[in-house]
């Protein structure tokens, strides 16, 4: 699976809340302040489009996107980028950090270790 730039992801992020929208829709959602340009937004789907991210119906000059993979698909792949390009592959590295990192709280911890011991 192709890796989204951040721009991407963040638009991906919007199409996957909306299931199916329309390009206007994107820029609704999108809370920036001034809103890109619709070109911008278009181009950006259209490179989704591309990478296989989102497909779309055509009602005549206008396209009406959806996902085709899922965000819980993206999560998947990002985490195991994510766990063996920073963490090489160790889940102790990982939970070491983000312990260290004070990033749980004790009910938190408290749950990890309740699913480490139902398993």
């Amino acid at each position: 699976m192709e890796e989204l730039t951040k721009t991407e992801e963040r638009v991906m992020q919007i199409i996957w809340k909306l299931k199916t929208c329309f390009v206007k829709d994107i820029i609704d959602a999108l809370p920036d302040e001034p809103k890109p340009p619709y070109n911008t937004i278009s181009s950006v789907v259209r490179l989704l489009e591309t990478k296989g991210f989102v497909g779309y119906k055509a009602y005549g000059k206008t396209h009406e996107y959806f996902p085709v993979i899922s965000k819980a698909e993206y999560r998947k792949e990002s985490f195991k980028k994510m766990l063996s390009g920073y963490f090489d592959n160790s889940a102790e590295s990982l939970f070491s950090f983000i312990l260290k990192e004070d990033q749980c709280n004790e009910e938190e911890i408290n749950k990890i270790r309740d699913i480490i011991n139902k398993n």
